[in-house]
This record gives structure tokens, C-alpha cells and sequence, in this order.
């Protein structure tokens, strides 16, 4: 049976098993620069394990999708987190899942909004990047190297969502 998943804000404290929420933190807000700019310090720390690895930075542009949607897939990566942060100001959708025995279960679903992002730390279920509305640029962090550093898993039946409220 077809499974529907309610769409939550995110916040800190119910992605905390997953990760860190990056946004504007007041009490990591540091004056830099002769106090032209204020530094929001330390919002999420980067993984990347095995030698030879190391964190790059890159530009995803993702494709908006259509609803209602299938939750068909999710994915880890085992060596190391990843993270996403949207450049373009526009909301999107962060889908994960605690691990039950190597295997995600049953996916929760945060809306963030464009002035947050996520740091998924490593080994956490997730599905790729999800943006709304319109195509969505995302600087993302994530390790590269030697390994395979990306598990997948197939739901059947998938999980649905329906269009998330603005």
C-alpha cells in the first residue's frame, strides 16, 4: 500500500539525528573584517574519510519536480556528509530516513526555507536533491576520492508526496 508523507518545517532539533541545519546562527555570529561582517562560524562540519580524500565545493543546478511525487529512492554516502545550500533563494525539499538495518526507513519529509541548508552527515539515508518551483542552484560540499562513496536503496511501493503548502 502507497504510503503518504507529510511535508514538516526544518529546524534544527528534528534534522538534528540526521545533521546540522545551516542558517544564520546568533550565537555563532563573530565580527570580522573591522565589523563589516558578521561571520555565522562553524555552522556544520564537513566529513571525508580514507586516504586520499578530500571536501570540494560544487554548483548543483537542480530541476524542479512535479507532484505529486514518488519517493522511489534514497541514497548515503558512507566515507563521507554532504551538503546543500541553496544560491538561488528558493525553497526546497530535504527527505530522509533513520537506518533500520542497512536499509532507510520510512522517509520524513522538511521544507526548508531559502535561507537555510543542510549538512547530511555521513551514512544518512537521503534523496537527492529535490528544488521546487523552478530550476535551483545549490553549492554543495562533499568529499571525493578513492571508494565508492554512494549506496542506494528502491522503495516498492513508493512513498508519496504531495505539492508541499507555500
Amino acid at each position: 500500500m502507497t504510503e503518504l508523507l507529510d511535508v514538516r518545517p526544518l529546524t534544527r532539533s528534528t534534522f538534528t539525528p540526521f545533521g546540522e541545519v545551516i542558517e544564520a546562527d546568533p550565537a555563532s555570529m563573530r565580527l570580522i573584517n573591522g565589523g563589516t561582517t558578521q561571520r555565522f562560524h562553524a555552522l556544520a562540519a564537513a566529513e571525508a574519510t580514507g586516504e586520499g580524500a578530500r571536501v570540494v565545493i560544487n554548483l548543483f543546478r537542480g530541476q524542479p519536480r512535479s507532484f505529486p511525487y514518488g519517493v522511489a529512492m534514497m541514497e548515503r554516502h558512507p566515507f563521507g556528509s554532504q551538503s546543500f545550500s541553496p544560491v538561488s533563494g528558493r525553497p526546497f525539499l530535504v527527505i530522509v530516513s533513520e537506518d533500520e538495518n542497512g536499509r532507510p526507513g520510512r522517509p520524513q519529509v522538511f521544507l526548508a526555507r531559502g535561507d537555510q541548508g543542510v549538512n547530511y552527515r555521513r551514512n544518512v539515508w537521503h534523496h537527492p536533491l529535490m528544488a521546487l518551483g523552478q530550476a535551483s542552484d545549490f553549492l554543495v560540499v562533499d568529499r571525493e576520492g578513492p571508494g565508492n562513496n554512494l549506496e542506494e536503496y528502491f522503495f516498492d511501493p513508493p512513498y508519496i508526496i504531495k505539492e508541499p503548502a507555500p
